[in-house]
């Protein structure tokens, strides 16, 4: 059955039903949906402030799929939107890959350096000849 839910409150009374219904202990719980027992806590109490990310992890880890009504034309509009926000985190991803790949390379070269193994930070911190 469909129940339609428009707040915190109306998701976290939904998920504790479920939790309670399957005779499972809150901590237990948020061990296996691997959240805090806090954020349980706050989730089944209605708490407003609670991350919509972890929620939406949290209900799909109890295989409760999410859905909006939206009339047909709204339906094109956010496919685009979708389209275009995927596209944009893509490509930031990629730039933040090579930030990382380039971080890394540093990190290897002190740590040959620590091993007094030879590498590019051996080279760095001879002294230059004149």
């Amino acid at each position: 059955m469909l129940v339609p839910i428009s707040s915190v409150q109306e998701a976290g009374v939904a998920i504790r039903t479920m939790r309670k219904r399957a005779g499972i202990r809150i901590d237990d719980f948020a061990l296996i949906a691997g959240v805090s027992k806090q954020f349980m806590t706050d989730l089944e109490n209605g708490k407003p402030t609670v991350q919509m990310g972890k929620v939406l992890g949290l209900l799909k880890r109890m295989a409760i799929g999410v859905s909006l009504d939206l009339s047909d034309d709204a339906v094109d509009r956010y496919r685009a939107e979708l389209d275009k926000s995927t596209r944009r985190r893509t490509l930031e991803e990629a730039s933040e890959g090579q930030v990382t790949a380039r971080g890394s390379k540093k990190t290897t070269a002190r740590v040959k350096s620590l091993r007094n193994e030879p590498g590019p930070a051996d080279e760095e911190a001879r002294p230059q000849k004149r």
